[in-house]
């Protein structure tokens, strides 16, 4: 059988990749007609490819991964988000190189070309090569909707946001905004135009598919697929990788829960760049101590400020904690630097998730019907934070508007415990909402469900002329 190439560019960085090669799972197995390359940007900080990424490939041989050469990155950026984005625009050259000399050269019909959020500048390689783009959207509906209503934005105001801003008004959130929840990225004028042009690119994409479902986000949905100014829409969540998260099965984390109570445990943990200074360690420890609330705390430092460089793992817990806690609260709680998120999510003595708001920690939450106590640290997490306590009722607000790159704002423990203990009350009506879209996002990936309907249109329009 001849097949037909869907050829995908995740953004560097696990995350991004995990997602991009579960979406390419669900389609392989959707019509054995297609194939899949992935085309691997590398890390800044590796001069060879992860060693993440390399475990992937070889769990996952029915795709294709080719590497494109490394690249200097970019100097004198302060804003991650606009670093990352010029750092992928940096691979233009070479991902046109990969494509006509390990893809067109095949004579394979190409379906499109699928690129995450940070890579709309691969948009012009597509065009170039007369293939269809299409974007693959890792965070929500609502989310993406603000991203559209840039340009829009930009027209009225022409710069960038700022903290004073009045609540802003976006189709897809039901509710104002408010200026507090601004994505960091928004009030950097480098950040700020990057996404303003990212916001801008994805409109000329053949389709837009976001990692999210129907019942989810119902509102934002269904405002993105009436306006005509848009691609089509296809919801594909939740796109999660369960068999690739239980190959990092930590020993010692899994068996120490194996030990405790159902839905006992509140689950601290806040992303791979989610690290605290020991003023706010100090905070969340006074409150899992005053609280008495049994818990496994993933504690992680802040990250490097070179985006160049590699984050790092504390080696001793007790040189950045309060004096004797690990040793008080030994019998009720367990420090660990990195966690297997989704497997912890999972497990049934977890009762309640502290998140960063990524949305892939929100998905994965939400999948295992753990109610989360918001705490957003970078990227878009804080208006993810807004969506889920304001606008879908999902989630025990902490705090909304804490931002890694005002670390001076301390979150304090008596704030943290008043949280923890909402957090963890076993008849929340969060914690019934929870448990409820948990099952519907369940059946959503189910044949006949929301997300598996949408995936079959999609494949029917990428092979419809092939």
């Amino acid at each position: 059988m001849k097949k037909t190439e869907l050829v995908f560019v995740p953004s560097p960085g696990r995350g991004h990749i995990v997602a991009i090669i579960e979406l390419a799972k669900r389609l392989l197995e959707q019509d054995q007609r297609l194939s899949v390359t992935i085309l691997v940007i590398k890390p800044p900080y590796s001069a060879k490819i992860d060693s993440d990424t390399e475990e992937l490939a070889a769990i996952n041989t029915n795709i294709r991964f080719i590497d494109l050469p490394q690249v200097d990155p970019p100097e004198s950026i302060n804003c991650f988000e606009h670093f990352m984005s010029v750092y992928i625009d940096k691979h233009k050259s070479h991902l046109k190189d990969a494509m006509v000399n390990h893809i067109l050269s095949k004579s394979t019909p190409i379906a499109g070309l699928v690129i995450d959020l940070f890579c709309s500048s691969m948009i012009d390689i597509a065009n170039e090569l007369d293939i269809p783009s299409y974007l693959f959207f890792t965070s929500g509906a609502a989310f993406l909707g603000l991203m559209l209503y840039l340009p829009t934005r930009h027209s009225q105001v022409g710069s960038e946001f700022k903290l004073s801003d009045p609540d802003l008004i976006i189709p897809t959130y039901a509710h104002p905004i408010p200026s507090r929840v601004t994505p960091s990225f928004l009030l950097d004028k480098g950040g700020y135009t990057s996404f303003l042009n990212h916001g801008s690119r994805f409109k000329e994409t053949k389709g837009l598919i976001i990692n999210t479902f129907a019942e989810l986000e119902p509102h934002a949905i269904e405002y993105l697929k009436s306006a005509t100014e848009f691609p089509p829409i296809y919801t594909f969540g939740p796109v999660l990788n369960f068999k690739i998260e239980k190959r990092l099965k930590s020993e010692i984390i899994m068996n120490w829960l194996d030990n405790q109570p159902t839905s006992s445990v509140v689950f601290l943990c806040f992303g791979s760049l989610g690290g605290f200074e020991p003023p706010q360690l100090k905070e969340i420890a006074t409150a899992l101590e005053r609280s008495e609330i049994r818990f496994l705390w993933s504690v992680r430092p802040p990250p490097p400020k070179d985006f160049n460089l590699k984050p790092v793992e504390y080696t001793n817990f007790s040189d950045v904690l309060p004096d004797g806690f690990l040793e008080r609260t030994a019998h009720r709680g367990l420090v660990c630097g990195w966690a297997p998120q989704l497997e912890v999510l999972a497990h049934e003595a977890v009762g309640g998730f502290v998140s960063h708001c990524g949305w892939n920690s929100i998905l994965e939450s939400l999948w295992n019907g753990v109610p989360i106590a918001t705490w957003p640290v970078y990227a878009e997490q804080q208006p993810n934070a807004f969506e889920l306590v304001k606008e879908l009722e999902l989630a025990v607000e902490l705090t909304m508007d804490y931002r890694i790159e005002r670390a001076d704002k301390i979150v304090v423990a008596d704030d943290i415990e008043k949280a923890l203990r909402s957090l963890m009350d076993t008849e929340s009506p969060v914690r019934k909402r929870v448990k409820d879209i948990g099952q519907k996002g369940r059946k959503a990936l189910m044949n006949g469900g929301s997300s598996f309907i949408s995936l079959e249109r999609y494949v029917q329009d990428i092979l419809v002329d092939k």
